[in-house]
């Protein structure tokens, strides 16, 4: 019997899903396939609307081997199990004469812990659990929380937060979840056998397909123990997102409050002299963070380590009096273990990697805004250590006895993939050597007509941005476009501070036009909110650059502050940026450019979301135009037509709000 050809297949799915096939999607079906025939690595660019989810699910699907799907956003995972993967397993099991299985995992945190719910959760302050339902004003957002969560718990086959809708608060999360190490253990655990996590795992152990997170990849490479099932085909989507996800991974911090919190849980369960060695060493180590330590720490300071040498030793010694030690006058004692056991080894972990000092890793000291209340009164500073790269790690851990797929719709940045796959822990493309995996790069392109629905106007008539100044030129340029455009504006900028400076201006200059500010309702509102009237403007940083989505005539100017490079005193990218001069190469492309790049590319890209959308991406910075790193940056960005005119844009901008209006 012949095998159905990947064209009948694709043409299947396509049509279950309701969409149509498209050139690129075509040929990265095709890529996908050869790379998983032949057992090599692949990076696909596939830009908006190319339907890459199907590009890359309908040849995994038919190779029949098992297949890891990690995101890095919950929308797209929700894509994938409740509409992309159904409808493609039933369109192709007549053709395949199989029904493939899938499954969602994720980290154990996610899911309800029937053990903490029925139980109670362990109490710092006093002996054994305490019933977090009795304790929380029934009529506080807490109790409320609480009350919705045990109704749920009767209700839900998952267990699966994701699927609680509304969800609740992070704290009320936190009174019916475990972290694996706070967890009993199924064999352990009276509700072992009902278990949400256990479930998932079991169920992922018999899928063919099993669609996860950054995060749990990044925690199944770095840890020992495999959290994923042994499977031949890794896909990474959202992949320019990966190296963050890791680094976050494998970053540790260390402040007073969780320091203090490992005391109080382990007093109750060690001989005095151990608990009283912690207590010392809690003591040492807080006084010493009250004061004004640097940034970034190339050296730790003398006293500082002596500090963190006490505690890692005070937390070996608690961790030894804890396995030898049993009080039976505990309520629910191996509960209360686990979790004073899982704090105490966290500190411990971390307090001996900064000491233990690994050339790789770079160590900060951050102080924060100390929020309100007794409860956060040691919230205000933290030691950081994260590693310097994790390229090495990658390449390791990810590229070995699989063949591995990374696809995004900005993986090209200056034009080609060798910066994202360097950073991935990939030589040159085509570099064959011991240690180096082979991997080439694939663009299938976009089916948007970039320069016919888009301008990129950079406004090199302003002045260079100076860190923290005052631009008065800027915000002036600003009102001109958003008047020109009607609102219909995404501001993307540099820094909170910016994007707050700049909706305070435009609130007064532009009372017609109503601007909302990341951070004052949820990102999920605001978008809403901006999305549904086309006069709305939507200010914000980071998370507005890659997260909003938003086809049609409410967005229509994208607009950017400035070049978006890291903030010269981000003690990781500096300590990059140096680690690559110092070994010859040249740190600022590497680094500040790079990451410039993959956020203004991923910035612009929320323009055009759909074949009918229309207008500019404004980049009120001149050194796009004129700096000698700008024409890297262009590269990295959709192909719109460019200009530095600004009366050409403003004519463009309200003609394009004119069409819109008409078209309502």
């Amino acid at each position: 019997m012949t095998q159905p050809s990947l064209p009948e297949l694709l043409h299947a799915a396509v049509t279950a899903v309701g969409g149509t096939e498209r050139p690129g999607q075509v040929a990265m079906a095709e890529a996908v396939a050869e790379a998983i025939d032949d057992g090599a690595h692949l990076l696909v660019q596939a830009g908006t609307g190319t339907g890459k989810s199907l590009g890359y699910l309908v040849p995994a699907l038919a190779h029949g081997e098992r297949v890891v799907v990690a995101t890095a956003t919950l929308a797209l995972q929700r894509q994938l199990v409740e509409r992309d993967l159904p409808r493609t397993v039933e369109a192709l099991h007549p053709i395949l004469r199989r029904r493939p299985e899938f499954a969602m995992l994720k980290g154990r945190s996610n899911y309800l812990c029937l053990h903490r719910l029925h139980e109670g959760v362990p109490q710092d302050e006093e002996e054994g659990l305490f019933d977090q339902f009795e304790a929380a004003a029934p009529t506080s957002k807490l109790g409320q929380d609480l009350l919705r969560l045990r109704d749920w718990s009767d209700e839900t086959e998952t267990g699966d937060r994701d699927d609680l809708t509304p969800g609740v608060s992070d704290r009320a999360w936190s009174q019916v979840s475990v972290s694996s190490r706070e967890c009993l253990g199924a064999t352990k655990c009276v509700y072992g056998a009902e278990c949400f996590a256990e479930a998932a795992r079991e169920r992922a152990k018999l899928a063919e397909v099993i669609v996860t997170n950054h995060a749990l990849l990044a925690i199944d490479a770095i840890e020992g123990a495999p959290v994923l099932p042994q499977h031949e085909v890794l896909i990474v989507d959202e992949a320019h997102e990966l190296v963050s996800r890791v680094t976050g991974v494998a970053t540790g911090e260390l402040t007073p409050g969780q320091v203090n919190r490992a005391v109080r849980r382990a007093a109750k369960l060690v001989n005095e002299k151990a608990a009283d060695q912690l207590q010392t060493a809690a003591e040492g180590f807080e006084r010493l963070m009250e004061l004004a330590l640097p940034g970034r720490l190339e050296e730790i300071p003398e006293d500082l380590g002596y500090a963190l040498m006490a505690l890692r030793d005070a937390c070996r010694t608690v961790i030894s009096a804890i396995g030898s030690t049993r009080d039976k006058s505990v309520q629910d004692e191996d509960a209360v273990r686990k979790q004073a056991l899982a704090s105490v080894e966290s500190v411990h972990d971390v307090a001996e990697r900064i000491t233990h000092g690994s050339e790789w890793d770079v160590v900060w000291y951050e102080r924060h805004e100390p929020r309100g209340g007794a409860a956060y009164r040691h919230s205000g500073a933290s030691l950081r250590v994260a590693p310097m790269s994790v390229s090495g790690l990658l390449r390791e851990k990810l590229f070995t006895d699989r063949s591995v797929v990374l696809t995004s719709a900005t993986l090209k940045l200056g034009g080609d993939f060798n910066g994202v796959g360097a950073s991935l822990g990939l030589g040159p493309e085509g570099a064959e050597g011991d240690d180096l995996p082979l991997w080439k790069g694939v663009d299938v392109g976009s089916p948007f007509d970039y320069p016919r629905q888009g301008i990129l106007y950079v406004a090199k008539h302003l002045a260079r941005p100076a860190r923290d100044g005052d631009r008065k030129d800027m915000l002036d340029e600003l009102t001109e476009l958003v008047q020109a455009a009607g609102g219909r504006t995404l501001g993307l900028f540099s820094s909170m501070r910016a994007a707050q400076l700049a909706a305070e201006d435009l609130r007064s200059r532009l009372p017609e036009y109503p601007i909302l500010l990341q951070g004052e309702e949820t990102l999920g509102e605001l978008i809403k909110n901006f999305a549904a009237d086309p006069r709305t403007c939507l200010f914000g940083t980071l998370s507005l650059w890659q997260g909003v989505d938003v086809p049609g005539p409410s967005c229509q100017l994208v607009v950017m502050d400035k070049i978006p490079f890291p903030r010269p005193d981000d003690p990781l990218m500096s300590a990059r940026q140096k680690a690559v001069e110092e070994a010859g190469g040249n740190g600022f492309m590497a680094v500040a450019a790079t990451h410039a790049a993959l956020l203004m590319a991923q910035g612009a890209g929320r323009l055009v979301r759909a074949s009918g959308d229309r207008g500019v991406v404004a980049v009120l910075d001149p050194r796009l135009a004129t700096a000698r790193y700008g024409s890297y940056l262009k590269a990295s960005m959709p192909d719109f037509w460019y200009t530095t005119d600004r009366n050409q844009v403003r004519k463009s901008l309200t003609a394009i709000d004119a069409a819109a209006k008409q078209a309502d």
